[in-house]
């Protein structure tokens, strides 16, 4: 097999951020704080490396605006449609797993 070229490489990176975009949109009963405890990021983390991306290529991109392009929609109305209250247990394993980040 041919070595892969650059934009081949990018185009296929892309595709699978938009694959991994989409499967979180359509797992919206996954909580952040399940994907942090278990990955050590979540929905948030990705749109903030999204948004240091554009940053870094010299666009600039809110927290608001990145977090819109992983959610599918403003991430308050995210919040207030999906996110539930996270357990004893789910804050427990957070803080074990991020000490000092709760």
């Amino acid at each position: 097999m041919p070595p892969m070229d650059d934009a081949t490489r990018t185009a296929l990176e892309a595709a699978a951020f938009r694959r991994l975009v989409a499967h979180l949109r359509e797992r919206s009963d996954v909580q952040n704080i399940d994907m942090m405890n278990l990955a050590g990021f979540c929905r948030n983390c990705l749109s903030n490396w999204y948004r240091e991306a554009a940053e870094a290529e010299g666009h600039a991109l809110s927290k608001e605006e990145s977090r819109e392009i992983v959610y599918g929609m403003p991430y308050e109305v995210w919040r207030e449609t999906y996110q539930t209250e996270a357990s004893p247990e789910q804050k427990a394993a957070f803080e074990k797993s991020h000490p000092g980040h709760s």
